[in-house]
């Protein structure tokens, strides 16, 4: 890690936000918010801590192993607990100079490579921080060079809702509780941070500039932040070009050098701890750095170092919010699935309610003050998803620092299974327990159920296929927090599921041939039940608090939101093969209870004559059940099954298709929920998917089932309208362009031929380089080979029947549930004989 600063040996008050390593003097290096300054700190460590690994074989086996080796330090003997078979274990720690001794570099085969190690693939600073007992995202105070957690105090009312969590609680996660409790409870800060956008002159609008070659120009760079700086500098093409106005509160910079463009972006993001960007690391901060070593700056000049494809801040933190954005939990948990796409723009629609300036043509040909625009309002966008909601994600991500164990960079970074990855090894740290190989959970066996689902190794979730058709007055009962409340209650863990105590064989998990530990918690189970309590009993209840003030329940209903994040991936990261935890009778034992749940709901529910319409995975549609009925059947789950309840929503109306998991369902304030529809896919053409809109609007405004015979009129009237403009050639080319990413390079595609791969083949034989990461936008064409890149094609081109059976597939999903078919709606056989008979 590369720092602009001396590190500072005493800190007041400051959160801790991100961490690395110093390779030169090799030392963990800890970065510290001071939120009264506004500054990031540097602290470096001043104790022996050194990188290590283990291994299993004896202390003379490692030393003759890895003799002669001189990036060793010591090789000792230590006893750690094996969670895997409920013992003490010696094993051999072998301590090294530097990271690169254990992992290898240059050639030289690193010690995981020399004898068989384990917990060799930590980052060095991940190691430094558990064993520290360094938690990101919390306060700490460095007094004498060593870094002292801050305590807060619990305002009275939180302590009293704590009280009663903890007294509900099990005695065995009870100090779990009362620690997750104290530290997801601070303040969360206002990061003072700066949103980053370039714009860099391009010879064709159809290739994005290489920023690994940085050939051409940084023609503009705007800025947005959180003490109202929006500024743009901008590029002078011509000496007669002028700029009036960016902009009500906005200022320009025009430069007539673009190295002294370059060194004012540099000098602005030095005054700012937090750098925002939106695909920063593969873009805007690799071209500026390599666009600065080409303009002759020196390296120690630039304030960015480039680390294996991403980019970092030397004075601070940088934050990639296409990283981020693009995590399916964030999106889907954090975010309710609101956008489907991941471009900035496409995002900002869906949650700003906002989006990117539009023209036509190349970026280079825009006017100086129409660049300079279009610029400011791309760093503007950027900044505003992270303020919107009070700040909303970047206090998110602080909670989730302080969950996963992790650096706010790394958080915004990866996966969901990283997070859960950092939070259940920091908890082996705590326990002095060695981290199994996955190898070794591949020894608990297989599954002992039979997938349904072609691919998957083991019996899922439960789904109750529905009955098409359309159903008024639906309630849906959502179980709250499923699979983290089964790994809680039936104590599921890598170390309990078919564990080594002979008297536990006869504690079988419902549907399954195993059995579970009765002796000791799992790790999973403990850290999960309690996260779990805190979020349904604890910080939910907080979140609607009217007792507490408006900024103490805004920090309860983030702790909650970040909470479900992780927990609603629990489960899933189990059964992945990816997760260094991995192990498939946890996933199959979870699941399994799941589907006995389930089940059990659904007999309870017709005994009480409650008609159930359908089921997914952990929810419940209830046709037209009484108050009490719903009620009673809560209350009954929580007493038999051990799990919650909650009325999710209300519809007005679902309309089911016989395609599963494909529904439609209004609401009572009439916004759509829409499910696996092809009309939501973000590379269906803007045409089509704003015909899909069209009659989706239509289907909203239906409030009883005689209101349906109208919608059905107005729906068959505004397809045909919008057909026969298609069939005219009257709707805009770019309405009809297919937009699909490039995977990987275009050599890679061999053994088939995707349409978009056909396009962008088109594309390089008339010398465009086409890249992986690049959108395509193509139509679909009557002529070979059946596209073209929309660059090169004409309104004539376009195989208008082609668009036809796209209209169907798309519209038949949606009309099946309402029963009808996009045929049948437009009253004819035959669609083609509808629109080109009599």
């Amino acid at each position: 890690m590369e720092t602009l600063q001396k590190p500072s040996q005493e800190i007041p008050k400051a959160i801790l936000v991100s961490a690395g390593y110093d390779g030169e003097k090799k030392k963990a290096v800890i970065k510290f918010y001071d939120p009264e300054t506004q500054k990031i700190m540097i602290w470096q460590d001043s104790g022996d801590h050194k990188p290590y690994c283990y291994s299993k074989s004896s202390l003379e086996d490692v030393q003759r192993e890895l003799d002669g080796r001189e990036d060793i330090i010591n090789i000792v003997e230590e006893e750690k607990t094996s969670l895997l078979d409920d013992s003490q274990i010696k094993v051999t720690k072998i301590i090294a100079k530097d990271p690169l001794a254990i992992g290898g570099a240059q050639g030289k085969p690193g010690i995981r490579e020399k004898v068989e190690a384990w917990e060799a693939d930590i980052k060095y600073y991940e190691n430094y921080l558990y064993d520290s007992r360094l938690i990101c995202g919390s306060y700490y105070s460095v007094e004498d060079s060593k870094p002292k957690q801050i305590d807060f105090e619990i305002p009275p009312e939180v302590e009293e809702s704590l009280k009663k969590t903890m007294a509900k609680a099990d005695p065995s996660t009870k100090k779990h509780l009362e620690e997750w409790a104290k530290l997801l409870s601070q303040p969360l800060p206002k990061l003072k941070r700066v949103a980053l956008d370039i714009e860099v002159i391009s010879p064709d609008e159809n290739r994005i500039p290489n920023p690994e070659e940085a050939e051409e120009q940084v023609i503009a760079t705007a800025f947005a932040s959180s003490d109202d700086r929006r500024e743009v500098l901008v590029l002078r093409k011509n000496k007669d070009e002028m700029i009036t106005s960016v902009g009500e509160g906005a200022v320009f910079r025009v430069f007539d050098s673009e190295k002294d463009l370059m060194t004012a972006i540099f000098e602005t993001m030095l005054e700012y701890p937090f750098i925002l960007t939106y695909n920063g690391d593969k873009f805007d901060l690799t071209y500026l750095y390599n666009r600065a070593l080409k303009l002759g700056f020196k390296k120690k000049e630039i304030p960015i170092s480039i680390i294996r494809e991403i980019g970092y801040v030397k004075h601070g933190i940088h934050i990639d919010l296409y990283r981020t954005f693009h995590n399916r939990s964030i999106q889907i948990y954090a975010f309710s699935n609101k956008y489907s796409e991941h471009t900035l723009g496409a995002i900002s629609e869906s949650l700003l309610g906002d989006t990117k300036i539009k023209f036509e043509g190349k970026i280079g040909e825009l006017s100086l003050e129409n660049l300079a625009k279009y610029c400011l309002k791309d760093a503007e966008l950027t900044y505003q998803l992270t303020s919107f909601g009070g700040d909303l994600l970047c206090k998110l991500l602080i909670v989730l620092c302080r969950v996963s164990k992790m650096p706010i960079d790394d958080v915004s970074r990866l996966g969901v299974s990283n997070w859960i990855r950092s939070m259940l090894f920091y908890e082996h740290r705590l326990m002095n327990a060695l981290i199994p190989k996955q190898k070794e959970l591949q020894q608990k066996g297989g599954a002992s159920t039979e997938s349904i689902i072609k691919g998957k190794k083991y019996k899922g979730a439960v789904v109750i296929d529905p009955k098409a058709g359309i159903y008024f007055d639906v309630k849906v009962l959502d179980f709250a927090s499923l699979y983290p409340s089964i790994i809680k209650v039936h104590n599921l863990s890598y170390e309990t599921v078919l564990c080594t105590h002979e008297d536990c064989r006869d504690n079988i998990i419902p549907g399954t041939n195993n059995w579970v530990c009765r002796k000791k918690m799992g790790i999973s189970s403990a850290v999960i039940g309690a996260l779990r309590d805190l979020r349904i009993e604890y910080y939910k209840p907080l979140s609607k608090n009217s007792a507490l003030n408006k900024e103490e329940m805004g920090l309860y209903n983030i702790v909650s939101q970040a909470l479900k994040v992780i927990l609603n991936a629990s489960y899933g990261v189990m059964g992945a093969e990816i997760f260094p935890l991995y192990c498939l009778p946890v996933a199959e034992a979870t699941a399994s209870v799941g589907r006995h749940i389930i089940t059990k709901t659904i007999e309870k529910s017709k005994d009480m004559d409650i008609e159930v319409i359908y089921g997914d995975t952990d929810s419940l549609f209830l046709k037209s059940p009484r108050q009490e009925q719903l009620e009673q059947i809560i209350t009954w789950a929580s007493s038999d099954l051990g799990v919650e309840l909650d009325l999710e929503k209300t519809y007005r109306y679902v309309a089911f298709s016989q395609r599963k998991k494909n529904y439609m369902g209004v609401l009572e304030d009439g916004k759509v929920d829409i499910k696996g529809l092809t009309g939501k896919k973000s590379h269906i053409p803007q045409f089509i998917k704003q015909a899909f809109y069209d009659s989706i609007n239509i289907l909203s405004k239906v409030n009883s089932p005689g209101d349906f015979e109208k919608a059905k009129e107005d729906i068959k009237k505004d397809i045909r309208e919008k057909y026969l403009a298609l069939k005219q050639r009257k709707i805009p080319i770019e309405d009809l362009a297919f937009n699909v990413m490039i995977g990987k390079p275009l050599e890679k595609y061999t053994h088939t031929t995707p349409q978009h791969v056909r396009a962008a083949r088109l594309l390089e034989s008339k010398g465009k380089k086409v890249k992986a990461g690049e959108i395509i936008s193509y139509i679909k064409t009557n002529t070979p080979p059946g596209v073209k890149p929309i660059s090169m094609a004409k309104i004539s081109d376009v195989d208008t029947k082609k668009y036809l059976e796209q209209m169907r597939s798309t519209f038949d999903q949606f009309l099946d549930a309402l029963g009808y078919d996009f045929d049948g709606i437009m009253g004819a056989t035959k669609l083609e004989d509808f629109f080109w008979g009599k």
